[in-house]
């Protein structure tokens, strides 16, 4: 059973998929604490040839306080500006219609980022066809008292994993040894180089995932999840 586990970030990057597409079972970490200036409720967009970035505004964010426990504000003026930035960003983008109304749906609503952020999850999940079992960490029995790799270990366990992939950014957190003394292979998943068509302009990488879909169709998208490797 393969197992990953990532913070609900705000529409993340073509990686963070690939995970979940890689994987049996994908945890939604929202228990943990929330960090300002992360990717929790902001990421990149291409707007003019240019990095955009694109934020959805929290009430009362605080870092004393779990992802969880955070709402979104609920100022329809603020989400409709992110609407109207999209369309400025991406009308003639060839699938702007679909995923705008896709977007549009999950922006709109009146909760909390990681319950937000997770809806997003299940919506592309099911728009690119990906079946990869999704779970809230908050909803999982777990070991409260444990901290960091060992609480990670601690879920991998209980979901029956045996293997756990993480970002490539992990290998600075893990360590493999560490896994294996209970039973898990320690992997993590790097994206290769890639490239496609955004208006004939230099291309940037690692935007948002809506950049993706815009400019992707599904067979397409569901080919880029497939370019990465395991190390």
């Amino acid at each position: 059973m393969k197992i990953g586990i990532m913070q609900p970030y705000f529409f993340p990057y073509l990686g963070y998929w690939q995970l979940i597409a890689a994987v049996d079972k994908y945890v939604v970490y929202d228990d943990v604490t929330y960090i300002k200036g992360g990717w929790i409720n902001r990421n990149n967009i291409l707007l003019n040839g240019n990095i955009h970035l694109l934020t959805i505004q929290l009430d009362k964010s605080s870092s004393n306080r779990m992802i969880n426990e955070i709402n979104v504000r609920n100022d329809s003026v603020e989400k409709k500006k992110i609407m109207r930035t999209l369309e400025y960003a991406y009308s003639k983008a060839p699938f702007y219609e679909i995923i705008s109304d896709m977007i549009g749906g999950i922006i709109m609503q009146d909760t909390t980022i990681s319950l937000m952020n997770y809806n997003a999850v299940l919506r592309i999940c099911d728009y690119l066809h990906i079946d990869t079992d999704i779970i809230l960490s908050s909803q999982i029995d777990k070991d409260e008292s444990k901290h960091a790799d060992d609480r990670v270990i601690d879920i991998v366990t209980r979901l029956d994993g045996t293997v756990y992939i993480n970002a490539i950014g992990g290998q600075e957190l893990y360590n493999r040894d560490k896994f294996a003394d209970k039973g898990i292979k320690l992997s993590f998943l790097s994206k290769n180089e890639i490239i496609y068509n955004q208006y004939r302009q230099p291309f940037i990488d690692n935007l948002s995932i809506i950049d993706v879909l815009m400019f992707n169709s599904v067979e397409d998208t569901r080919e880029l999840l497939e370019e990465y490797k395991l190390v």
